[in-house]
């Protein structure tokens, strides 16, 4: 028993991964195009056709835009809270295969066991989500679990305990403050919501919630959902330097508008 994770793209033009377990092929968020989101599955050798369901963080198009397209595709679920699913619904000219959860609800999907959880941000119920599977001490089948964390203005104590045991972590770390400033195309209002408490975690707020966790039960920790104009693989880097000696994981930085390759958490 294993769980094999990629991200199939990050960041503001859109955010999705992967997971697949012995049971299931599942996305978390899904905010591409049904047609962007086809081909991106293909280079990882998947199809719209092989996934199970979408578990859906939140409203924004950015992490929900591809239920638009679905309909060709009926047999997915659409994992959501209540306060989710009617704003995506009103924008939809069909009813998907929805499938309620509340937040903070523990529940199953096949063999994956999945937490959800609230974060602070700017939409109707937003939610962070952990998938694990299989069970601890089991040799032949020992516990994996992924976390996915994005768009939060800030990380509260329940959040830091929620990912404290899993092997993988995506976190948002999504723009450098002194970037945000000095960016001309936002404005000033913008760039206020983007930095509150109910905005999106800087690569300091990364940095901090890293330190504050330091797990060592992470094996692989990706940061992700970086602005384009806001931020840059340098400035997430010189943020986490500090980190990289002091936690035994790996990290990635995820690109702008990148993924990863399909790491297998045998």
């Amino acid at each position: 028993m294993s769980l094999r994770f990629c991200i199939l793209g990050s960041g503001s033009a859109g955010n999705c991964a992967l997971l697949q377990s012995d049971g299931a092929r599942v996305l978390v968020d899904a905010g591409f195009s049904a047609r962007r989101l086809a081909a991106l599955l293909a280079t990882v050798g998947e199809s719209l056709d092989r996934i199970d369901a979408i578990f859906l963080t939140h409203e924004h198009s950015d992490h929900a835009a591809a239920v638009t397209g679905l309909k060709k595709h009926p047999h997915i679920r659409i994992f959501a809270n209540a306060a989710t699913m009617r704003a995506v619904q009103d924008r939809l000219d069909h009813r998907p295969a929805w499938s309620l959860f509340e937040t903070g609800a523990r529940f199953s999907f096949r063999d994956l066991e999945v937490r959800s959880f609230a974060v602070p941000h700017d939409a109707q119920e937003p939610v962070g989500f952990t998938f694990a599977t299989g069970h601890e001490g089991d040799l032949l089948a020992p516990r994996r679990s992924v976390a996915w964390l994005t768009d939060l203005g800030h990380a509260p104590q329940h959040i830091q305990e929620q990912v404290r045991d899993c092997d993988v972590l995506a976190v948002e770390s999504n723009h450098c403050p002194q970037l945000l400033q000095a960016d001309t195309k936002r404005p000033w209002a913008t760039k206020q919501r983007i930095a509150g408490r109910h905005g999106h975690l800087s690569n300091d707020g990364a940095r901090t919630l890293l330190e504050a966790v330091a797990s060592p039960r992470w094996r692989h920790v990706f940061l992700t959902h970086l602005s384009r104009d806001c931020n840059s693989l340098a400035a997430v880097e010189a943020a986490i330097a500090g980190l990289r000696t002091r936690l035994a994981c790996k990290f990635s930085i995820v690109a702008p508008g990148g993924g990863t390759p399909v790491i297998d958490l045998a």
